[in-house]
């Protein structure tokens, strides 16, 4: 599913990872993890002004045409004012402005408003989470944020029409032969009708990636509380690694087809700092083929270690 080459330099080993069906590169380089520009998480809890802070939410925040907002348990969808998206929507997860750790309930709850509000749109969608300014995210008071366009992005359109081929050049699902080989691999972490495994050719650093039994976003919510346990379970890990911020997103299809399974990806970030200093470069940023400095079965080693 893909390949490998490694070649040796000065200071160690570095490989080349493609995946197979995509093209999508990776250099992953463990050396690189000696530079330790990872710093322990330093945060001001001060939330004066917070529009998504409760106090403020509902008369700061839009609404829907009809004026509404989604409210599932403590969650508050709306959205968003600043859309990059066709239809583009916001779930602010938590009542408090910073949390020590999410419950499956919250996430459960944010998972199935940011759902309701994306089917309200007709197109190819996604359930996003930036946590933490080093994220991306602009607001530390923790959400979500669901976009949906007439097309995908550019991510899952590789997979989407990638994957028509596999079927029509193989015979089989690609996705079903993924599940098949990852079970059984050194990157397997766990689950088995959602499957978690460190990805192969990871697009960020530490990356882990689930497959869903469903491919469009209206067969999700029987299976919400089963993936809000398993991106509990992935943020904890990431904590128990020192690392607070992550990006995560679902994608799904659209059409009604066998070839697709929608899946979630999350990356760990380096922690907020007061140098602004990045794990996103020239190489990621220009270049799209990111410098990963985890190797993903040294990733489901550290699981496996953590979970014993």
């Amino acid at each position: 599913m893909f390949t490998v080459t490694e070649i040796a330099t000065g200071r160690g080993s570095l490989q080349y990872r493609e995946e197979n069906l995509t093209g999508f590169r990776c250099r992953i380089s463990p050396e690189r993890l000696k530079r330790r520009i990872d710093q322990p998480l330093s945060l001001s809890g001060e939330s004066a002004g917070c529009p998504f802070c409760w106090e403020n939410i509902f008369s700061v925040t839009p609404t829907f045409p009809n004026g509404s907002r989604i409210l599932r348990g403590e969650s508050v969808t709306f959205p968003n004012m600043f859309p990059f998206a066709a239809w583009h929507t916001v779930t602010v997860i938590t009542k408090d402005h910073m949390v020590p750790s999410f419950s499956q309930q919250q996430i459960t709850d944010a998972l199935n408003a940011q759902a309701e509000s994306l089917l309200l749109y007709d197109g190819y969608s996604s359930i996003n989470w930036n946590y933490l300014p080093s994220a991306g995210a602009s607001m530390i008071h923790p959400h979500m944020q669901g976009i949906a366009d007439p097309r995908p992005t550019l991510l899952a359109e590789r997979y989407l029409s990638a994957g028509k081929e596999y079927a029509q050049k193989e015979g089989k699902r690609y996705w079903d032969t993924v599940r098949e080989q990852e079970l059984s691999s050194d990157r397997y972490l766990f689950g088995d009708e959602i499957l978690w495994s460190a990805h192969a050719v990871p697009i960020g650093e530490r990356e882990v990636r689930a497959i869903l039994p469903v491919c469009r976003l209206d067969e999700l919510e029987s299976y919400t509380e089963l993936l809000a346990d398993g991106i509990l379970k992935i943020i904890q890990f990431y904590r128990k690694l020192g690392t607070y911020a992550f990006n995560m997103a679902i994608f799904f299809g659209r059409e009604k087809t066998k070839d697709f399974s929608a899946f979630c990806s999350l990356i760990s970030r380096i922690n907020p700092n007061p140098l602004s200093t990045s794990d996103s470069a020239f190489m990621e940023r220009l270049h799209n083929e990111p410098v990963i400095l985890t190797l993903p079965e040294d990733l489901a080693q550290y699981y496996r270690n953590e979970s014993r």
